[in-house]
């Protein structure tokens, strides 16, 4: 979806390309601190203090944003931003604690998608009318939409490092869990391999596509 909105550069005035480009940074950065400050703060609220202690509990995209991770996230959909930092020790369940935190981040994005559909729906008629800054703030709530489910999504995979791995670690018994959690060292190069041959493309763009759908569906 948001490789489309790009194609479509091609008939924009200028100065529309520029506010889409901007407007589509702005929301990575925004998906993405919000994404890792609240791992952080289910980290922090179940008892662990590493993320406070690094600097993770800030709105300071710099603290956040891994470069790579936030140009797959910019120019294809979906990508990653820097870990935060967990110690379980500090839990009192680790495993549950660590499935907890991992969806804190994801269910964020999701959250956060949904409320700024009820926005972009609610504003859509107005944007159109409403020159430059309606323009402007369409382009923006439809941005942070679309990155939202993908940052979502994406981590939700099982595959290390990402979310939905340590979330499939919880159901995982006792003597496979730490066995399961060394393999996130090898996570990255899976992952890119996935992304370099395309495997990953198709089915996180119609998962985006259909959560984008349905939440069109509920607000409208």
């Amino acid at each position: 979806m948001l490789l489309r909105m790009y194609g479509s550069m091609g008939n924009m005035p200028f100065q529309n390309v520029v506010i889409l480009v901007i407007t589509t940074v702005l929301a990575v950065m925004v998906c993405m601190v919000i994404h890792e400050l609240c791992h952080g703060f289910a980290a922090y609220a179940l008892g662990d203090p590493t993320a406070k202690r690094m600097g993770r509990l800030t709105l300071n995209p710099v603290r956040h944003i891994d470069p790579i991770g936030g140009l797959m996230l910019l120019f294809v959909g979906f990508g990653w931003a820097k870990p935060v930092q967990v110690d379980p020790r500090y839990f009192d369940k680790p495993k549950r604690d660590m499935a907890l935190v991992a969806l804190a981040g994801p269910f964020s994005n999701f959250i956060l998608a949904f409320l700024t559909m009820g926005l972009w729906v609610n504003t859509y008629v107005w944007a159109l009318r409403g020159g430059t800054p309606g323009y402007i703030l369409s382009s923006f709530l439809e941005s942070l939409i679309i990155l939202n489910l993908g940052l979502g999504i994406f981590n939700l995979l099982p595959i290390p490092p990402l979310d939905g791995s340590k979330v499939l670690a919880t159901f995982l018994p006792d003597r496979f869990y730490w066995r399961w959690m060394q393999v996130e060292r090898y996570g990255m190069f899976i992952l890119l391999f996935l992304m370099i041959t395309g495997s990953l493309s198709g089915f996180l763009n119609n998962f985006i596509n259909g959560l984008f759908n349905l939440m069109v569906g509920v607000w409208t």
